[in-house]
């Protein structure tokens, strides 16, 4: 399977809620590095998956609605902890439907799977897989 991967980062504040989260319960902040990788098994015509420049801007787009941002006051995140997979599937969501709305041009007709990687530091990462 052929595969394109774009990375950009953002940087966050949000505080957590529940015990297990320990200092995290108090804001802070966070810089993430997050990775959209797109994957599908042909080629278009001339040879590609998917533009990396369109990818590379709508990621970036898409990203600049969290960034700088306290993700505990914005309607997406709310009545629920912004912990990494929780964002890593919200933006998910929001590539998947750019995608699926023809935002990268031809090729993206190809793609077949989104993953949304993200690094909350050198040492820990997550993130959400799933289906186009």
């Amino acid at each position: 399977m052929y595969f394109v991967r774009v990375r950009d980062r953002i940087m966050i504040a949000h505080s957590f809620k529940g015990e297990s989260f320990g200092p995290a319960q108090r804001l802070h902040g966070a810089t993430l590095v997050v990775e959209a990788e797109l994957r599908g098994e042909r080629l278009s015509a001339e040879g590609f998956l998917v533009d990396i420049t369109r990818l590379r801007e709508l990621l970036s787009e898409i990203l600049s609605e969290l960034d700088f941002h306290n993700l505990d006051e914005l309607p997406a995140f709310a009545g629920r902890n912004s912990t990494v997979e929780v964002v890593a599937r919200f933006l998910h969501g929001r590539l998947a439907e750019a995608i699926r709305a023809g935002r990268l041009g031809p090729g993206s007709e190809q793609v077949r799977e989104l993953v949304i990687d993200i690094r909350e530091s050198d040492l820990a990462r997550a993130g959400y897989a799933g289906p186009l």
